[in-house]
């Protein structure tokens, strides 16, 4: 098996597939609804929601940097609020990391093992490999932070029960 095709195993494994680690990212958000993926359940913390417009955030900032294109991330950029709670804006907010997602792996699946050690970025000096390791590892970072949240939140309806 290629390399690039054991980058892609992990991408799939970590969004949406069978996780070592626990639930895949994708599993985690399945079932909220806008109310509680925009709940701050503890303090200081970002939402669920604000954490899914920071991923989708990567996951283009790194299609985009794969190829080359110069990406400055603002702050703005990387943690973009959340205008509308309402589920059609969830759902919205749910597709777009998904396409961004699928963009990501379209991007992935026309590289060539040789050029994994390139480094295509002008905003760091990291790899494509890095890169891509680096991308599955924020997700899975970051589906830890959502299952934390998740477990928070029904802790914290228990009890107000």
């Amino acid at each position: 098996m290629s390399e690039i095709r054991r980058i892609l195993d992990q991408m799939d494994r970590a969004f949406a597939g069978d996780a070592w680690h626990g639930p895949p990212l994708k599993g985690l958000l399945d079932g909220l609804t806008a109310e509680d993926a925009s709940k701050h359940p503890i303090q200081g913390a970002h939402s669920i929601w604000e954490i899914v417009h920071h991923i989708t955030t990567w996951n283009t900032v790194v299609h985009e940097e794969l190829s080359g294109a110069s990406v400055h991330v603002t702050p703005e950029m990387d943690w973009p609020p959340v205008w509308e709670v309402t589920d059609v804006q969830w759902q919205r907010a749910v597709q777009n990391l998904v396409e961004a997602r699928s963009r990501l792996r379209k991007a992935v699946e026309r590289l060539r093992d040789d050029q994994l050690d390139e480094k295509p970025s002008k905003r760091t000096n990291n790899s494509r490999y890095v890169m891509l390791h680096g991308i599955v590892q924020h997700d899975v970072y970051h589906a830890g932070q959502i299952a934390f949240l998740r477990k928070a939140m029904r802790m914290s309806q228990q009890v107000h029960v």
